[in-house]
């Protein structure tokens, strides 16, 4: 069939959707605001929209996307976030239209006088709407969405590439890394991911393991102000800042890592990178925010600890780095779950699936 996504082209995670539905032969359409960040995928045509600001070119890419779709006749238009991107795709008139709701878009936005009756138009019109965890669905039908028309799809994990396997000595050298543990963050530095909670927990894990080493791995506007908590806190010797990792790059950089840990303070469903952690076979210690409960038993998979809660964080994170027994069955545990819940593959082919009865449904109401 031939597809066309509104997506941000700068979000790993639209990426890899696109990706595998042009390698299951359709046709495929990709159309963002933002320059393509990834190499190019073999059979997607790349659409790209000048874009100064929302207010100044909404308006604008709704006619561009409008005309855009008549000249390339899709079977199906599948629209990533449900936030502008929604309403550009909403206010374009084409049906068959999927919506993707991230997490924000409806939690966040969803709760804004303002942009509530945005993100309702987007959710009434869409013919179908996909979210990751359950009380997303929830929320959605607290804004009106039927739940007839509403699908839990995970965005997957690649549990081949995102594997257990053996550290890499060239890239612990690389990093400089000793003996001592290695614990891992894969959040973006914003607010919203609080990874100054682990930052602050750090001196009391310092204290059981001086020679711990923290990888920050990610970019976001929190950066300056983390790496100023980190040296007054006297840890900026246990923590390094590697900025923003491939995607490809991945499945290395965790397996180098002892323990996974997220300080999110909120989440839709289990975030892509605890997910991919997890594949890896680390133990882990998350937040309980979003879903994560329903992924990760406490005492089981790792721990699950309240939001903003230091302390406790650098307690759990010494009991697992203590416990290499605990830990490895922690590991084995988180492992299953990903391969048996969430791979890749499985959730692409339950979309596709979606996909072929939608498309029927609207050859026989033409």
């Amino acid at each position: 069939m031939k597809i066309c996504f509104l997506a941000p082209a700068n979000s790993i995670h639209s990426y890899k959707w696109i990706k595998r539905f042009a390698e299951k032969g359709h046709e495929v359409h990709w159309v963002s605001i933002y320059p393509l960040e990834f190499p190019p995928i073999e059979g997607v045509t790349y659409h790209e929209f000048q874009h100064r600001s929302w207010t100044k070119d909404l308006l604008k890419h709704i006619i561009q996307f409008r005309k855009l779709v008549l000249q390339i006749k899709p079977d199906i238009v599948h629209v990533h976030s449900v936030a502008v991107y929604g309403t550009i795709a909403a206010l374009s008139g084409f049906h068959p239209l999927v919506a993707t709701a991230w997490g924000s878009d409806v939690l966040v936005r969803g709760n804004s006088f303002f942009r509530k009756p945005f993100v309702k138009h987007v959710l009434r019109q869409a013919d179908l709407v996909t979210c990751d965890a359950d009380h997303m669905v929830e929320a959605m039908v607290n804004l009106g969405v039927s739940e007839d028309k509403t699908r839990v799809v995970y965005f997957g994990v690649d549990t081949g590439s995102f594997s257990p396997g053996k550290k890499s000595p060239g890239l612990s050298a690389q990093l400089g890394l000793g003996s001592g543990p290695v614990i891992i963050s894969l959040r973006s530095l914003s607010p919203i991911y609080d990874v100054g909670s682990l930052i602050q927990a750090i001196p009391k894990v310092a204290e059981a393991f001086p020679n711990i080493t923290v990888i920050i791995a990610g970019t976001g506007p929190s950066e300056l102000e983390l790496r100023d908590l980190a040296s007054n806190l006297g840890v900026m010797k246990n923590i390094q800042f590697v900025g923003r990792v491939e995607n490809n790059k991945l499945p290395e950089l965790l397996r180098i890592a002892d323990l996974y840990v997220s300080t999110s303070l909120s989440d839709a469903g289990i975030a892509a990178s605890t997910a991919e952690a997890m594949a890896c076979g680390l133990p882990v210690v998350i937040t309980d925010s979003g879903e994560n409960r329903k992924w990760v038993v406490d005492g089981e998979g790792g721990h699950v600890v309240p939001v903003r809660s230091p302390s406790l964080l650098a307690e759990r994170i010494i009991q697992l780095l203590r416990d290499k027994k605990f830990a490895a069955r922690c590991a084995a545990t988180n492992r299953r779950t990903i391969e048996s819940r969430n791979d890749y593959y499985r959730e692409m082919d339950k979309m596709d699936a979606i996909y072929a009865e939608l498309q029927g449904s609207a050859s026989r109401t033409r």
